[in-house]
């Protein structure tokens, strides 16, 4: 039945079956983890990579995704086969020094995460709408609170998907301004900079913002948590039947979801530096700064889609974050947890949601920048983000967390690569410049 003809008390119900039906619909948590990855202050991140060096930052993306990849991957099997958070076995495999610690940071790493993503949004709404910024902050908070709390996860999970598409405003502005093309594909491969200090420090940014802890923890759980709608699925370790068909799903879900991210961070890069960079603009500190700052170069359009951009990821980059933490702190203490709970049923898991963002909110009135929360934000996950990764790397290669399907050899390699490409970016944080 075309949506068009059918009774008007059914075109809502016709289209709403289309859209469930939707190919978008049926991939799972690798591709809501990838696009949170592309949060206001990941955007902020890319934008000054494009406004300060050019085109010689687009090099970043090639080499960050496979890593990126591998990680998530492990994260998403880890849930899938022992049907526990990333937490949740570590709290099994390891001393409780180890767990305690990470999570206290990841904790503190998050909440300042979140003060600086939504700062960004209603710094962007009030761009967009000219309401008061402090306003326009409160009700992302509060509306992503209540959307966490009162909305089940099988039903909020389907706006997260599609959400997903906010995305697609940084392919759109590439249409707004000229691309060479050559050099773009040059530079990707053969950048040209100093590598200084200066240089250092973006490529850090980077590599930061790009692999992050609190991914690990949120795509983990996610993976545990649709496993609870329908609610018949085992374990792989403890129901091996639907193995290789749940592998092949996380494989491509997790793959396509960080391409995605990738060539969108890829996107930002680009866009900034044909348009902000190319102008003499070379210094950006927030998303909503990149956003003005395209207006005069690029059109209103540009400008516009940048800024709608930024309302959309943010309002997916915010729940992950706050519910990564409830995630690990929950799996820690061992309370109830899971969006598909009810918040009777969850208390604790819901109180860390609301606190974390709570806090977060009280930042924008306090005498902390930003800027400093984002800054120690990345600090604090430079530093948890190493021995995290080695801990998963040793948990998916145990046959006695994993079974039969511990990590492949290829994924190893790669995971080891990305932990010391980590390790010499957090190394370099504390560096003197």
């Amino acid at each position: 039945m075309d949506v068009d003809s059918a009774p008007r008390t059914n075109r809502f119900r016709v289209l709403w079956t289309r859209l469930k039906e939707h190919p978008l619909s049926k991939l799972g948590p690798g591709l809501i983890t990838g696009v949170a990855d592309d949060d206001p202050s990941g955007i902020a991140t890319y934008s000054q990579a494009g406004a300060q060096f050019g085109l010689n930052m687009l090099w970043t993306m090639p080499l960050t995704f496979p890593l990126m990849a591998a990680v998530q991957s492990m994260c998403a099997n880890l849930g899938r086969v022992t049907g526990k958070g990333l937490a949740a076995n570590i709290k099994t495999a390891f001393p409780p020094i180890v767990l305690q610690s990470v999570v206290l940071l990841l904790l503190i790493a998050n909440t300042l995460n979140i003060a600086a993503d939504v700062a960004a949004m209603g710094e962007v709404a009030e761009l967009v709408s000219g309401v008061d910024r402090h306003f326009m902050t409160a009700v992302f908070v509060f509306g992503t609170l209540a959307l966490q709390m009162f909305v089940p996860y099988h039903r909020y999970v389907f706006y997260l998907k599609w959400l997903t598409l906010s995305l697609l405003a940084y392919a759109a502005v590439l249409f707004t301004v000229h691309i060479p093309w050559e050099q773009v594909a040059l530079r990707t491969v053969r950048p040209h900079f100093t590598p200084d200090a200066t240089a250092a420090a973006v490529v850090v940014a980077v590599f930061g913002t790009t692999i992050s802890p609190y991914l690990f923890f949120w795509q983990t759980s996610e993976e545990v948590e649709d496993m609870q709608n329908p609610p018949l699925n085992a374990p792989l370790n403890q129901d091996p039947r639907e193995a290789r068909k749940e592998l092949r799903r996380i494989r491509w879900d997790t793959w396509s979801g960080m391409l995605y991210s990738n060539i969108t961070a890829y996107f930002i890069i680009l866009a900034t530096a044909v348009t902000l960079n190319v102008a003499g603009v070379t210094d950006i500190n927030t998303a909503a700064q990149a956003a003005s700052a395209l207006r005069p170069l690029a059109g209103d359009f540009a400008y516009l889609v940048f800024a709608l951009g930024i309302l959309g990821v943010g309002m997916i980059g915010v729940p992950v974050l706050a519910g990564s933490g409830a995630y690990a702190l929950s799996e820690a203490l061992g309370w109830n947890e899971g969006l598909e709970r009810k918040v009777r049923d969850a208390r604790g898991f819901y109180g860390i949601i609301a606190i974390s963002v709570l806090v977060a909110l009280a930042i924008q009135y306090s005498p902390i920048s930003p800027m400093k929360a984002l800054f120690w934000s990345a600090v604090i996950n430079g530093v948890v983000a190493v021995p995290l990764m080695v801990v998963i790397i040793m948990l998916v290669s145990k046959k006695s967390v994993m079974g039969d399907f511990t990590a492949s050899r290829p994924l190893i390699v790669l995971g080891w690569v990305a932990t010391a490409v980590m390790g010499v970016a957090a190394v370099a944080m504390f560096i003197p410049g």
